[in-house]
């Protein structure tokens, strides 16, 4: 009889919370296969959180062991080291050539990252009004990341600040990052003219020399490693990958860095991930209310480009289409794509795509450089506290 009764204790531990989380795990799943909704990261996740919401959750803990997704978030997740990896391939796959081609893009990259802050500060003032909620200076500044449209720099920070947090943060920064077709249009069209969305942009070609792409990860790694040295890790990794790129020297590494490298954390990063979604954190007040704050802090992000760029326009001459300001996001290359698309059906002459590209590349580095920011300002204000 007790051997019966083990064989079902798996059945008798089952509550309704379980079957919720398979059905949020299966949701995931079907947008990637189903809609391609950044298939790479939400299928893992998804299937993650079916894992951790099994009876007994044997992947996190295996009676006095950890289980083997437990392992895989202690080493790859608190020590931060997935999130870097992934920059390698990052840098590996990113072409600066455009931003160098048109510098004054960089401007239009760190505009973009307005919603991070506006949406910390968003938070506080809920975390004001709802003290059950649980949101202080170190979950709203987890939250607003969410608006840096980059799921790696994302997950540093909520891994840092607000762990119990990561499941719900890291679902709605991917899950968002694969609505910008969906999320940015409307935006982009309330806060601009069609006037203003069938403004040309000339475009010269610029031959860059080897010599400055070489120098440029380089240099761009010492001026922020100056400015905030807490994102060293994650710009510096990122310009490693870049440099592999660019050196021209190592093919079969920078090969392996957008492919395999890239591949393998990706799927070891969402499988932990969706570990994290066991339904005792997951299925609490505060996920719908991250769920709501991420996309607002998209949509301030996307608003916070387009009105820089009519700003912009106020004290230049030559003019530049609002709609690239929207592409500072670091969503790349999608929302250079839609910025391209949403300007060929304003006028099928308009090209702004290597404009908005860009932007896209700049937002890259804005977002970086913004989560580190995070990382070294929240703890000083603490500390002032």
């Amino acid at each position: 009889m007790d051997d019966f009764a083990k064989l079902l204790e798996g059945f008798l531990v089952l509550r309704p919370e379980h079957f919720i989380m398979y059905a949020i795990g299966g949701l995931l799943i079907y947008l990637a296969i189903a809609k391609d909704y950044e298939p790479m990261l939400l299928l893992p996740i998804g299937f993650g959180a079916i894992l951790t919401n099994l009876p007994f959750n044997m992947v996190w803990q295996q009676y006095e062991m950890p289980g083997v997704l437990k392992i895989l978030y202690d080493a790859g997740i608190l020590t931060e080291l997935f999130p870097v990896l992934i920059f390698v391939g990052i840098g590996a796959m990113t072409d600066f050539r455009p931003l160098l081609t048109t510098p004054k893009m960089i401007f239009f990259g760190a505009a973009a990252q307005f919603g991070i802050f506006a949406t910390v500060l968003m938070v506080l003032g809920i975390g004001e009004l709802f003290p059950a909620l649980g949101f202080d200076l170190k979950s709203a500044a987890s939250i607003g990341i969410i608006g840096a449209a980059d799921g790696p720099t994302s997950i540093v920070v909520a891994s840092r600040f607000a762990p119990h947090l990561l499941g719900p943060i890291s679902v709605a920064a991917y899950s968002y990052m694969a609505l910008v077709p969906i999320i940015q249009p409307p935006v982009i069209r309330a806060l601009t003219t069609k006037k203003e969305r069938m403004i040309h942009m000339s475009y010269s070609e610029v031959s860059i020399p080897k010599w400055i792409m070489v120098l440029f990860p380089i240099a761009i790694t010492i001026a922020a490693g100056i400015i905030a040295p807490i994102s060293a890790p994650l710009i510096g990794l990122l310009m490693f990958g870049n440099l592999i790129k660019e050196s021209g020297v190592l093919e079969r590494l920078n090969r392996a860095a957008q492919n395999e490298l890239s591949n393998l954390v990706t799927l070891l990063l969402g499988i932990t991930i969706g570990a994290t979604m066991h339904y005792q954190q997951f299925l609490q007040p505060q996920t719908l209310v991250i769920l709501g704050l991420g996309l607002i802090a998209f949509v301030f992000d996307t608003a916070g480009g387009v009105l820089f760029a009519k700003l912009f326009n106020i004290f230049t001459k030559e003019k530049v289409n609002p709609m690239v300001g929207a592409a500072g996001i670091s969503a790349f290359p999608m929302s250079a794509r839609i910025v391209q698309k949403m300007a060929k059906e304003e006028d099928p002459n308009n090209f702004i795509l290597m404009q908005a590209a860009s932007a896209n590349v700049a937002g890259q580095l804005g977002s970086i450089v913004a989560g580190g920011l995070i990382l070294s300002l929240v703890p000083w204000l603490l500390s002032l506290a």
